[in-house]
């Protein structure tokens, strides 16, 4: 199997995109796959996620980070730290992220600075798949992941504003496209899912009546587990494997990679 890399982005924050792309990499890695998570979001939350605040402020001041990697053009294998999960390594981020857009802008052929960052781990097949989580920006930064990934999945909260810039988002990918045509939007995940209310359907109804693209049939709803675990630093089928979440993100795992091999 060659190496799959998915972005994971909403250029609206609160969306759902690092709880989204933790907790599949870490279902990913209990099925049995090698999975790398890079962090690309200066609030460092996916980061969060699985290290400790100590190690991860660590790793934000001492240079072992997306941040030295991509403003040094280095091979991304140098920056790859092993999470306390078996076939789950990560990428971690720093507050420096700040000023990638500027730090980027006078670089040649800036849109592939990431994929080249990417390049030798890809030939390697040491991994199975590489997720990306991404700022809720549309910029030369977000460009970058997604020239270097396969697939994108759009997370959207079940909410009045969730939907809120998704057609920017749509032609923003639109525009990616066209420098990188090897990208698919592989569909959109409805995070924080409420089904008492009218909202959600009108979200799904929405989305389903959005010509191509997938909608994935596994949603998230709302979980104070998923918060807790973030409060811990764990995938919420580490703090709680019984959760309504951690079932449903195994689920929507599942789909990920059912649609991935088809």
């Amino acid at each position: 199997m060659k190496t799959t890399t998915i972005c994971f982005a909403n250029n609206k924050g609160g969306s759902g995109k690092s709880t989204t792309c933790c907790n599949i990499g870490y279902e990913l890695s209990k099925m049995g796959y090698k999975v790398l998570v890079l962090d690309g979001d200066m609030q460092m939350n996916l980061s969060l996620s699985l290290f400790g605040e100590d190690e991860v402020l660590q790793s934000a001041q001492n240079g072992n980070n997306i941040y030295t990697a991509i403003t040094q053009g280095d091979d991304i294998e140098k920056y790859i730290k092993p999470t306390k999960y078996e076939n789950l390594d990560a990428v971690l981020s720093s507050s420096l992220m700040s000023n990638i857009e500027f730090d980027l802008f006078s670089k040649w052929q800036r849109e592939f600075i990431l994929k080249n960052c990417l390049n030798n781990i890809k030939q390697s097949n040491k991994y199975d798949f590489i997720l990306l989580d991404a700022p809720p920006t549309l910029g030369g930064w977000v460009m970058n992941m997604l020239c270097a990934s396969d697939y994108l999945i759009i997370p959207v909260e079940a909410s009045p504003w969730g939907l809120f810039g998704l057609a920017n988002m749509f032609e923003f990918f639109a525009t990616v496209n066209q420098i990188n045509p090897e990208i698919s939007l592989l569909g959109i995940a409805v995070t924080k899912v409420d089904t008492r209310k009218n909202y959600f359907k009108q979200t799904v109804d929405a989305l389903q009546n959005t010509e191509g693209v997938h909608l994935f049939q596994n949603f998230v709803r709302t979980d104070s587990s998923i918060e807790w675990a973030q409060d811990a630093s764990l995938p919420v089928a580490v703090y709680k494997p019984s959760a309504r979440s951690a079932k449903e993100y195994k689920a929507l795992t599942e789909e990920v990679v059912s649609l991935v091999n088809r």
